[in-house]
């Protein structure tokens, strides 16, 4: 059997599996090592079955991650999220649209010190749709609003997933931060577009709210200041050159939990908690990231990538229709996959295809960013809308999805500025380097 069937024969293994409801660690490793085995023999395999682990174990690269959980874990429980919502609210009050606006405000920032989508879902689900369905909003576009503004802590730097990218793509953790930045707040800027359109085509959805007083705006802001020590160490400390990226994660980690610590926001126990649930995100994050390493072994020993970019060529497609068929090929795994695992089991193979028709990989990683954060709002497994229907259980799933659907439109919105405007997301890395 040739090399190129053992390839297909894999990755079929790795889709049956994952229809199967194997957990999907499991699924990339089990082809993974027999795909490896039945081209190079057992010995070979298990050899570098054993060396994954440990290579990926005491990968420094790797260490970025916990730290930032644990910064987002400690950001969550100390009250930031409640008091960014205030100030946004504060800030936005008078404008039909306010609490909608304020939730996604809020999102974007909060987004700058978690890194986590369903942590930002889960903390605004209690504090945001409470208060918007209070004041008469639309239950299903209340949740509608708070399940995709969680998304764009998936964009915004620090990112979790886009760490992993970096780490898989073996690109620039710092240059993708960078050409995240733009992005990250033209997308919660579409966001805002979208709710005034919301407002204007079914005001009775979206009421208005009283403006605050200037006095209690002021007031209101002055809360943020959590936010801006937290994100000064997080991101602005690695392009002043003080810090690494590693380093920043530790030092902003720490700095949340003095602050929480001072502010009385949070106690010991509090912190252990804060710690067990970083190190279970961790050990989940990383057994899917050790499984995702031995399936890229094997795609890597097939060279399918290799031969799929030889056939793109020799069936003429232009480059965009390729970066159309990529784009098909995310959203249908992101209606089944969560977004960790498909930049695993993904990039090893288009990163290349992407590469050959021009594109680099910085662009990459916030093209693919972009598609997850579709993948989390989109039927039948979005993330973040059974996050808020769990703790909502009056408000049914497909309320909450047909809620996202106008700012699904402004995801889209972005993709299609990515492609046809690359310096979106490449001017600002070119500037910094």
């Amino acid at each position: 059997m040739s090399v190129a069937a053992i390839g297909g024969l894999g990755v079929a293994l790795l889709l049956v599996l994952i229809f199967l409801r194997v957990p999907i660690a499991v699924a990339l490793a089990t082809s993974g090592l027999i795909g490896y085995a039945a081209i190079d023999g057992w010995p070979r395999a298990l050899t570098m079955f054993g060396s994954v682990p440990y290579t990926l174990a005491s990968a420094y690269s790797l260490s970025v991650i916990p730290l930032f959980i644990l910064m987002g874990s400690v950001a969550a429980r100390g009250n930031m999220a409640t008091e960014l919502f205030q100030a946004c609210n504060a800030v936005f009050s008078g404008i039909r649209g306010a609490l909608a606006n304020a939730t996604i405000g809020a999102c974007a920032l909060f987004g700058a010190i978690c890194g986590s989508s369903i942590a930002t879902a889960a903390t605004f689900s209690r504090v945001a749709i409470p208060e918007m369905q209070r004041h008469g909003y639309n239950p299903a576009f209340a949740a509608g609003a708070v399940a995709s503004a969680g998304t764009l802590d998936v964009l915004i730097p620090p990112s979790v997933l886009i760490a992993i990218y970096a780490i898989v793509a073996e690109q620039s953790l710092i240059k993708l931060y960078a050409a995240a930045f733009i992005p990250g707040f033209v997308l919660a800027g579409l966001y805002v577009v979208a709710v005034w359109i919301v407002a204007a085509i079914r005001p009775k959805w979206i009421p208005r709210v009283e403006p605050m007083p200037f006095r209690v705006r002021l007031r209101a802001s002055l809360g943020m200041w959590k936010l801006g020590v937290l994100f000064f160490f997080a991101v602005f400390g690695i392009y002043l050159g003080w810090f690494s990226p590693t380093e920043a994660a530790a030092m902003a980690a720490f700095a949340a939990i003095v602050i929480a610590f001072a502010t009385g926001a949070m106690g010991w126990r509090d912190l252990i908690d804060c710690l067990l649930e970083t190190v279970y995100t961790t050990a989940a994050i990383f057994f899917i990231v050790v499984g995702a390493f031995v399936f890229s072994r094997f795609i890597v020993l097939t060279q399918f990538p290799n031969e799929l970019t030889k056939w793109t060529q020799m069936a003429g497609l232009s480059p965009f229709w390729i970066i159309m068929a990529v784009m098909a090929l995310y959203i249908v795994l992101g209606t089944f996959l969560d977004e960790v695992s498909t930049i695993l089991i993904t990039v090893p193979v288009t990163l290349p295809l992407i590469n050959s028709i021009g594109y680099d990989g910085i662009w990459f990683g916030i093209f693919v960013t972009v598609m997850c954060t579709i993948g989390l709002i989109s039927p039948p497994t979005g993330m973040t809308v059974f996050v808020i229907q769990a703790q909502h259980p009056e408000i049914p799933v497909m309320r909450i999805y047909a809620g996202t659907l106008p700012f699904l439109a402004a995801d889209f919105v972005l993709v299609a500025l990515l492609i046809f405007v690359p310096s979106l997301a490449l001017w600002l890395p070119r500037v910094l380097y």
